[in-house]
């Protein structure tokens, strides 16, 4: 796989970080291994150092701010082209990674040169599933988080296609879907070279989706790739389904993917919704203030 760049996004949280890195050097060879781009938002020194000493392969980026999901990657994507990559994967620092994730996935977009983006099927890891009660213990690991994206253009809220389900092999056909997910998703350069970036703007939730809707404008397929599995931690505590954080970007990244998109009632529609959502005191309230006065990125949180 020496034409493809795995680009992992650091952020305070050491442990994942590192469970990600021994996964993908575990189930990888050093021969067979993808080259990996970590980015890591406010650098701290002594992880670095740690990170230099036991994976010298690596390529490091250290910013001295927290960029956001689209910035963080963006630096990612021009180092992994830079080096001369062809296919780029983007990968959350909380997964854990299965044997052979990446050369199926590189293996699919080699064989089908019109498909942009590629996720692959996504589980919770074990005991990170939103409803931890609900499951047998022989289910977990296999309960679905990401089986394909869908997005509600009626209401413009985009949501992941099985979630909570128990992979019983109802989600085993390769398809086209709405988005692909920035938990993990391959780009092919072709894509990069037609569209650009990821836009910085959204700085956390909405990225992906505004980036899929891109690719398909362009020509490209969106695919969801069930060969391919990995595991997912479901995100730290603080900007969970319901947190401050995750409430924030949501209603405000919600406005400008639907502005951008959407057709003219229901862009009418987000604007009444959103008048509404004025009344209220509390984090919905500032997310549609700072859409409307145009504080993009980081925002006012």
């Amino acid at each position: 796989m020496g034409r493809t760049a795995v680009i992992i996004l650091h952020y305070k949280n050491e442990v994942d970080t590192k469970e990600c890195l021994a996964s993908v050097v575990s189930n990888y060879p050093e021969k067979e291994q993808p080259r990996i781009i970590l980015v890591v938002n406010l650098t701290n020194k002594l992880f670095c150092s740690f990170l230099k000493r036991t994976y010298p392969r690596i390529e490091l980026i250290e910013i001295s701010e927290n960029s956001g999901f689209a910035k963080g990657n963006n630096l990612g994507i021009i180092k992994a082209l830079e080096l001369g990559n062809e296919f780029l994967i983007l990968l959350n620092n909380d997964t854990l990674v299965s044997p052979g994730l990446f050369g199926e996935l590189v293996r699919y977009a080699e064989n089908n040169p019109s498909t942009g983006l590629i996720s692959p099927k996504i589980y919770f890891a074990p005991g990170f599933e939103y409803h931890k009660d609900k499951y047998n213990q022989k289910d977990k690991g296999k309960v679905f988080w990401y089986a394909g994206g869908l997005i509600d253009w009626s209401n413009i809220y985009a949501s992941h296609r099985g979630v909570d389900e128990v992979d019983k092999g109802q989600f085993e056909n390769i398809t086209e879907t709405d988005f692909a997910t920035g938990c993990c998703m391959l780009i092919t350069r072709k894509l990069i070279e037609k569209i650009g970036l990821l836009d910085k703007k959204y700085y956390l939730y909405f990225e992906d989706v505004d980036y899929s809707i891109r690719s398909k404008k362009a020509g490209f397929k969106v695919v969801y790739y069930p060969k391919a599995y990995l595991w997912h931690k479901n995100a730290s505590s603080s900007d969970k389904p319901g947190s401050p954080i995750h409430i924030y970007y949501q209603t405000r990244n919600r406005l400008y993917f639907g502005y951008k998109y959407s057709s003219f009632w229901i862009k009418k529609s987000l604007f009444v919704d959103s008048l509404r959502i004025l009344f209220r005191d509390n984090m919905y309230t500032k997310g549609v203030i700072d859409y409307y006065l145009g504080r993009m990125g980081r925002g006012s949180i």
